[in-house]
């Protein structure tokens, strides 16, 4: 009787232990699974070198030459009708409202991933972000690039930012990335609003090279990027899915340990008749 019942305890345990490893590697399949537009997270990597890039004033620059500072890298394009205004709007608010020192305490490069964009619009922008600002230090510290397709996949792809052309425009998401003053990426702020005190961490921890906590799978895997809308909305598929998921398998087990308790008792009763 003793051998049956160790026998039914390890069949319970097993029952518990099974459907919770499956539905936890499909939890991490779905949350690791690459998406065709957004942000695949690489901290503690390093932009690699000779990335070539066009200034506002139509000079050469490469980007490793560019750092040396703590650096706030924003991937946009400048004729942008969505999302890409809305997330200059944002920077420009909490450098205006930040008390560091843009230029001094940390640096701005914001590159175009639009090919066909020059160094003209790219002056214009500028332009329009220092008197939106309204600090004179941020002419030299919000730097605007331009630069030719092969240089800008070579950007975009060492950061995780995954876009789609369509037409004359392009499909993607908003993001800050913060990188070490040798090139490390140390955090990644997503959306287009942003607090000063988590601007104000996320450049303390890219001065001293530590990569930050983020919550950005998290919000993949609840959210997706509507590109109708210009912002991320409940992906409710996925939600749904985990729930159901997790439904019939809470309904699986109970069966089983229903099962196996019932036959227990018959057990039990069988000992006592003999």
């Amino acid at each position: 009787m003793l051998v049956n019942n160790i026998h039914i305890y390890k069949i319970v345990i097993l029952g518990l232990l099974v459907p919770w490893y499956i539905n936890a590697q499909v939890t991490k399949n779905i949350i690791n699974a690459e998406p065709e537009i957004g942000i695949v997270e690489k901290p503690d990597t390093y932009i690699p070198g000779r990335i070539s890039l066009l200034t506002e004033n139509g000079d050469t620059a490469y980007f490793e030459n560019l750092l040396g500072k703590p650096t706030v890298l924003s991937l946009v394009y400048y004729r942008c009708p969505g999302i890409c205004t809305p997330l200059m709007d944002g920077l420009a608010e909490v450098v205006k409202k930040s008390d560091m020192t843009i230029g001094e305490d940390y640096q701005i490069l914001t590159v175009s991933f639009n090919p066909k964009e020059g160094s003209v619009l790219a002056q214009r922008k500028k332009r329009n972000y220092i008197n939106i600002v309204g600090k004179e230090e941020t002419k030299n510290g919000w730097f605007f690039f331009t630069s030719d397709s092969a240089n800008i996949s070579k950007l975009t792809k060492s950061v995780g930012f995954k876009y789609k052309k369509t037409g004359n425009d392009y499909l993607h998401t908003g993001t800050l990335i913060f990188l070490a003053p040798d090139g490390k990426i140390t955090r990644y702020l997503n959306g287009t609003r942003f607090l000063p005190f988590e601007f104000k961490m996320a450049v303390i921890e890219a001065s001293k090279g530590t990569s930050g906590p983020t919550l950005n799978k998290v919000l993949q895997y609840c959210y997706a990027y509507d590109p109708e809308g210009q912002g991320y909305v409940l992906n409710i598929t996925r939600v749904a899915g985990v729930i159901i998921t997790f439904i019939l398998l809470s309904i699986f087990i109970s069966l089983v340990i229903h099962s196996l308790i019932k036959k227990m008792k018959i057990n039990k009763l069988e000992l006592k008749n003999e």
